[in-house]
């Protein structure tokens, strides 16, 4: 309005500056008109300036872009309540009404430091483990709408049944077992644990990191291992000295057998030669029997045809009977 005032006390005042002959009523309306429509087109381009700036404002102060990264999936609100959800990638959003809450579903690991626990036979211990978890990227809604995001989930489905299902376990395990079979105690906590959290959350794995003990109770498990030691130390001597034992009487064995046999052959061997000689004195005197003359072929074919050099006085010439006939 103070635009079109201002044209007409402008138009006005351009009047006054000419004379009235040169004017007529025609010609002053048109001028007039022509005025005003160029006052009406700089205020009609004006106001769509300042209409497109309002909106690229509103667009950038706004936020109405927004990403979401691969790891994660968003949840869509407009004024606060949820209208969808937005895979990873670039999306537009209104400014001011619509808004993304952003959701993790990468695998994760939430530790749980020295929670008190009583093993089977009543020792205390302070149990630290972690649990890898995931949250499915097709229950994000339900996520944030009953949950209100990820540490919802965390702390109603999956805290309180850590807790107890450890304290569970643990309890079927004496100290030194939980200890020896820390394996088989891992395994069963996950299953237990698995088996307890139902939601919309993935429990991956468990890992136990840490079973500490009073330090009294440790100290008792040490003696108690060395003097386990002990008693395999002892068990390992017993057993080598009788393995030695069992060796020495091998070897005696051996030795014995050893001399029997060889006392076996000397007297085989004594035997065989006895027989021989037997049978050699037997050949002999089956020999003389059987020829008369073979002593004396013997004598003759041994004595060199000398006669002794001293006799006794009345004896007989020694060695050789002459008086005997040899018969053809």
């Amino acid at each position: 309005m103070l635009s079109l005032m201002g044209m007409a006390e402008s138009f006005l005042k351009t009047l006054q500056m000419r004379k009235p002959s040169e004017l007529s009523t025609v010609q002053i309306y048109n001028k007039f008109k022509m005025e005003k429509g160029k006052q009406m087109s700089r205020i009609v381009v004006g106001s769509v300036t300042a209409v497109v700036a309002g909106i690229v404002a509103l667009t950038v102060l706004g936020g109405s872009w927004y990403t979401v990264d691969s790891g994660e999936r968003g949840v869509l609100l407009r004024n606060g309540a949820v209208t969808g959800t937005a895979d990873p990638g670039l999306g537009f959003k209104m400014p001011l009404i619509d808004s993304v809450r952003r959701i993790s579903v990468q695998s994760q690991a939430r530790p749980y430091v020295d929670m008190l626990a009583y093993s089977k036979d009543q020792q205390t211990a302070g149990l630290s483990l972690s649990v890898n978890y995931r949250l499915p990227a097709d229950q994000v809604e339900t996520i944030y709408t009953n949950y209100g995001g990820e540490e919802g989930v965390l702390t109603r489905l999956l805290d309180r049944q850590v807790l107890e299902e450890t304290k569970n376990i643990f309890g079927r395990f004496n100290a030194v077992t939980a200890i020896t079979e820390r394996e088989r105690f891992a395994a069963e906590v996950q299953m237990a644990i698995q088996k307890a959290v139902v939601g919309p959350i993935i429990v991956e794995s468990v890992q136990i990191e840490n079973i500490d003990f009073s330090d009294a109770y440790e100290n008792s498990i040490e003696a108690r291992m060395l003097a386990e030691v002990e008693v395999q130390k002892v068990r390992q001597n017993a057993e080598r000295e009788k393995i030695q034992a069992e060796i020495a009487v091998i070897q005696a064995q051996a030795q014995a057998d050893s001399k029997l046999a060889q006392a076996k052959a000397d007297a085989e061997a004594i035997t065989l030669r006895g027989n021989a000689e037997a049978d050699a004195i037997k050949a002999k005197g089956a020999a003389l029997r059987d020829n008369a003359g073979l002593i004396a072929l013997t004598q003759a074919e041994k004595w060199n045809g000398a006669l002794p050099t001293t006799m006794v006085p009345d004896s007989t010439v020694p060695f050789m009977d002459m008086t005997a006939k040899v018969t053809q």
